[in-house]
């Protein structure tokens, strides 16, 4: 009877094996993948499948890499060559923001403010798209408050269309306030749909952006040739930093048709590049699990 019963429990552990080889071998092989950063996960771009995770489900500051959603959310309403006149939310700066240096009465195209916004992280191309998404939507009697409180709703009614739900989003640009957070696993739903519009993806993969006026450099290093963290396959995606937020990325790669999305959240100044660059190798050895 014992021995039947032994068999029994041998023929289960084999079954579940069978079916969870994938899981199991993921949990051992992701143990041995250390990095700074408090929050982070990978995952295949064209199949979902994640590959990395840890802590991807906690709350977090996300910092600037919410000007993803701010993307999304404005070129649900605007197209590219639209033109944007500069408003008085430039005056709404603060002291040590990251700014694209725009100027109240300066038009510039939708296209030319994400550049702005997506390469430079500027702020102020944060506020002037979601001012101008917002009275276009809503019309524009509304205030500066009013408006960038509008198209915060429309941010967390993106978030949640994408299963992003452990989210809430309170501002276009990601300075912080306590109740502006989200997580590692939500922030990869948003760059997964960030990645699959033609103009975000064509913008966040240049090393720089120029108009007649402005030149927009991109933080990413992992895009700039001439930084120790150059990475070949990268192909963008946001960088973020505040000083309760740490120092975050979410980026992407592709290498012989395989692409990945890599998040990172509340890691340090260099850790964040050198986690991120963990993930991708990691992503790409493991991906014919």
């Amino acid at each position: 009877m014992k021995k039947k019963g032994f068999l029994i429990i041998i023929l289960i552990i084999v079954v579940f094996g069978f079916y969870y080889k994938d899981q199991i071998k993921l949990a051992f092989d992701s143990s041995t993948v250390k990095i700074n950063g408090d929050a982070a996960v990978v995952i295949d771009e064209n199949t979902g499948k994640v590959m990395y995770k840890k802590n991807e489900h906690r709350q977090l500051y996300p910092a600037s890499t919410t000007k993803l959603l701010t993307a999304l959310v404005v070129l649900e309403n605007a197209s590219v060559e639209e033109p944007v006149t500069v408003g008085r939310e430039v005056y709404l700066k603060m002291e040590g923001e990251a700014s694209a240096g725009l100027f109240e009465g300066q038009v510039q195209s939708v296209e030319e403010l994400l550049a702005a916004m997506l390469l430079q992280s500027g702020n102020d191309a944060a506020r002037s798209l979601a001012i101008f998404t917002a009275q276009k939507i809503n019309g524009s009697a509304l205030s500066l408050d009013e408006a960038e409180q509008y198209f915060a709703q429309l941010m967390n009614e993106k978030a949640r269309e994408l299963g992003a739900t452990d989210s809430n989003f309170v501002n276009p640009h990601g300075l912080h306030d306590p109740k502006h957070y989200s997580t590692a696993w939500d922030l990869a739903l948003i760059a997964k749909s960030a990645k699959q519009n033609e103009v975000i993806e064509s913008i966040v993969n240049q090393q720089s952006y120029s108009t007649k006026t402005h030149t927009y450099t991109n933080r990413n290093k992992l895009l700039s040739d001439g930084s120790e963290y150059y990475y070949g396959a990268a192909t963008g995606l946001k960088t973020g930093f505040t000083d309760q937020a740490g120092y975050c990325l979410v980026s992407s790669a592709e290498k012989d048709g395989q692409k990945l999305i890599t998040v990172v959240l509340h890691s340090g100044e260099e850790t964040v590049w050198t986690d991120s660059i963990t993930l991708l190798d990691y992503g790409f050895e493991t991906g014919n699990y």
